[in-house]
């Protein structure tokens, strides 16, 4: 059996980030479903605790609830979508500040995830100067593409 006062989000959150309020400033807290993608891993209520402790977002490959709730947060969500019903009688808090398999992804702690409208990346430390360089490539050579597109625009 679990000790339930272990096995909580709550101290497993306070575990991952710390017990300070802002102690996880511009963090991304990762959930992995462990199988039950088709669950709800949190919604507005419990993951409000995400704003206390200052993190930037949540990442999960199982779902959330209380979407009108979570867009109320000054955090990003993402998930594999909404759910009406909560989970927690299928999936339990486990364990903080391990490797995790996030929709066949591996992530480590400290590792970057970058997130926007399109979807979530996982990038391993060595690499992030490579990548954020190369992210910044693409954008100038998008940029320049979409000034060329307007200019001949105008001219024709």
């Amino acid at each position: 059996m679990m000790d339930p006062e272990t096995h909580t989000f709550g101290a497993l959150l306070r575990q991952a980030v710390g017990v300070e309020p802002d102690g996880g400033r511009g963090k991304v807290l990762v959930l992995a479903s462990n199988g039950h993608r088709d669950v709800s891993i949190g919604g507005g209520t419990k993951l409000s605790l995400l704003t206390r402790y200052g993190l930037a977002g949540v990442l999960t490959d199982a779902r959330l609830h209380d979407f009108a709730q979570l867009q109320s947060h000054p955090f990003a969500a993402y998930c594999s979508a909404e759910v009406v019903r909560w989970g927690g009688d299928v999936i339990t808090p486990y364990q903080a500040n391990v490797p995790v398999v996030v929709a066949g992804v591996g992530v480590h702690p400290g590792q970057y995830v970058f997130a926007d409208d399109s979807g979530a990346v996982v990038i391993p430390e060595p690499d992030i100067d490579a990548v954020l360089d190369g992210a910044a490539a693409v954008g100038k050579e998008e940029a320049a593409f979409r000034a060329q597109v307007e200019q001949e625009r105008t001219t024709t």
